[in-house]
């Protein structure tokens, strides 16, 4: 019952100006060379994540928005988490569909067939290519991969930020008061601990950015002084 109040309640959401406002300024914020291939859509689906990308065909990506959620969010949380699968698209991070699961099944088709009929060469072809495809899967679903994917997509999100005005210090805050929500938002232990080390590894990328930047002021403090005496 409350998952179709949820998907009313979004539709009608997703169908007003506002939503649609919402949509056009986040298109606004793809960089210049992923504007005529990376659309910005409202999730049609029911329960989806918050955002999210995926591939739509050969050369275009979606990235779709649970706008009833997303309207809860503070505008600096949307635009780092908006950049956050910017930064998946930009690093070739975004899930697509494999041929892993029927190249698996035709292996193993193949396998016990030629089992059948013992042929030593295509049994061996047979299971190298179930082998195969079972390693590409163990790597797809792997969670310390994803994991590693994520980090990178933040720290791709921090550099886009700074493309667009934002100060790194205020870049940090933003994404992490944006995964800390996300914690609060999650009630499944393992997708919890994924975004709490999320948040674990932004922190240590905060303070070494911190760490650089205090050293480059000790290196050139009249250049850091001039800077800020400007306006």
């Amino acid at each position: 019952m409350r998952s179709g109040l949820y998907a009313r309640d979004n539709c009608a959401w997703v169908s007003s100006p506002p939503a649609m406002s919402e949509l056009q300024r986040l298109k606004g914020l793809l960089p210049p060379e992923l504007q005529s291939w990376v659309f910005v859509e409202a999730s049609a689906a029911v329960d989806p994540p918050l955002v999210t990308c995926e591939e739509i065909g050969r050369d275009e990506v979606e990235i779709q928005i649970d706008l009833l959620r997303w309207e809860q969010l503070a505008i600096d949380q949307r635009n780092l988490l908006f950049w956050h699968e910017v930064g998946r698209i930009q690093n070739d991070a975004i899930p697509r569909d494999g041929w892993e699961m029927a190249a698996l099944a035709i292996g193993l088709g193949g396998a016990v067939g030629e089992l059948w009929v013992r042929d030593g060469l295509l049994l061996l072809l047979a299971l190298g290519l179930s082998g195969f495809a079972g390693y590409r899967l163990y790597l797809k679903n792997n969670s310390e991969k994803k994991l590693q994917e994520a980090i990178a997509a933040d720290e791709r999100a921090i550099a886009l930020s700074t493309r667009f005005g934002y100060s790194l210090p205020n870049a940090y805050k933003s994404l992490g008061s944006a995964i800390k929500t996300l914690i609060e938002q999650t009630p499944k232990k393992k997708q919890r601990s994924f975004y709490e080390n999320r948040l674990q590894a932004l922190r240590r990328s905060a303070a070494k950015a911190k760490a650089k930047a205090q050293q480059q002021v000790a290196a050139n403090p009249e250049t850091f002084e001039d800077v800020y005496q400007q306006g």
